[in-house]
């Protein structure tokens, strides 16, 4: 009766495991979705019409949990400011809203998060918080200006980040756009096969 107990204990907890990666890749595949719909929208897609005609999705690594992780959340004084450049030679206000702290194959990092001036203005982005990163892959498998992934102000001190998130700037499609530079102290010194893939 117990080993049986012990048994079906075991599988509970083995089906609720697998349960939870399905929900999470499902995620993931659903944030991919809506990157390409996004892409092949004329009102918010950055590549041209022949572009979008020929657009067949973007590239993405394959989806992995361990690029998944809670990281430690320190929120920074208010109006801790910071001009970030931008590829048209430009600057953009922003404040370092706080720092993420996390653990990736036992090695510590650090990651500046960012909330911007203009945006938080806006209702639809108050709560928007920017993380602009570059790692060891930038230039080989993904695109070499770094990329990006998109917050929410935590209401604790952990906060998610998704490397399986991560997107390309419009910068990695076209000209004439302003696209933030990843600054020195947000680059990575491994490679993340995590998210959106260099543009081919």
């Amino acid at each position: 009766m117990k080993a049986n107990l012990i048994f079906y204990l075991i599988l509970f907890g083995l089906s609720q495991t697998l349960f939870a990666q399905e929900n999470y890749k499902a995620s993931v595949l659903e944030f991919q979705h809506e990157l390409n719909e996004e892409y092949k929208n004329p009102d918010e897609s950055p590549l041209s019409a022949q572009e979008r005609e020929a657009f067949e999705g973007h590239h993405f690594f394959p989806i992995n949990e361990k690029y998944h992780v809670v990281a430690k959340f320190e929120k920074l004084p208010p109006q801790t400011f910071f001009q970030m450049k931008t590829t048209a030679n430009s600057i953009k206000d922003y404040d370092i809203y706080g720092i993420a702290t996390f653990t990736l194959d036992g090695t510590e990092y650090k990651l500046n998060i960012y909330q911007s001036h203009q945006l938080r203005t806006q209702e639809k982005y108050k709560d928007y918080l920017f993380l602009p990163f570059t790692d060891q892959t930038n230039g080989d498998e993904t695109y070499g200006g770094g990329r990006y992934m998109g917050l929410t102000i935590p209401s604790g001190d952990t906060i998610e980040l998704d490397f399986n998130k991560a997107y390309n700037p419009y910068c990695a499609y076209a000209t004439g756009y302003a696209c933030p530079i990843p600054p020195k102290e947000n680059d990575l010194n491994i490679p993340i096969k995590a998210g959106v893939m260099k543009n081919k």
